[in-house]
């Protein structure tokens, strides 16, 4: 993933933890006046792991490596060239004319252009695809979680906390659910 992609992702996932934590500040607030008449329940879970470790995430980052493998490939022989092309020029610049030297740095300069857009087109359209596989780990992770919550009573679950006990943790069985629907 690339940095640009990790910024966002960690800036949403910022703004989420903080929407979060300020609705269960809310119920917090609230949770004397319902003590009363029922107990609430809460659970937790992890989604970097359910991004990392379930049977979904892993054959989706097989699926993508195998996508962009000769994409990659390609990447690696331009580079190559390239490195190549710049050791050359730098080599024999002091025995070439001076139009010589003009055109191979031109050529280089363009080969080195070429290599940026490729590479950052790479960059983009994996990470696309990255976000489209996560999201659809992220639907059928949600759809456990609403059944999981419905069965087991919980009142809500939260994601990304600063700290949350392994009391109230149900990545493991999201996990499970997870591994076992696929």
């Amino acid at each position: 993933m690339n940095t640009a992609s990790a910024t966002l992702t960690k800036s949403v996932a910022t703004s989420l933890a903080a929407s979060f934590a300020v609705l269960a500040l809310g119920w917090c607030a609230m949770a004397p006046a319902q003590a009363q008449t029922s107990l609430s329940r809460i659970a937790w879970l992890s989604p970097e792991r359910i991004y990392n470790e379930s049977r979904l995430a892993k054959l989706a980052s097989e699926k993508l490596q195998e996508e962009f493998k000769s994409r990659e490939k390609a990447m690696q022989d331009m580079e190559a060239r390239l490195k190549a092309t710049s050791d050359k020029l730098e080599k024999d610049a002091p025995a070439l004319s001076e139009t010589e030297r003009v055109k191979r740095q031109r050529d280089v300069f363009d080969l080195d252009k070429e290599y940026q857009r490729r590479q950052r087109e790479f960059r983009e359209d994996l990470s696309q695809r990255t976000n489209e596989e996560r999201q659809a780990i992220s639907d059928r992770a949600t759809k456990i979680i609403r059944q999981m919550a419905d069965t087991e009573g919980f009142d809500i679950v939260l994601q990304d906390a600063v700290w949350a006990s392994k009391r109230i943790d149900i990545t493991d069985k999201v996990l499970a659910a997870l591994d076992k629907d696929k």
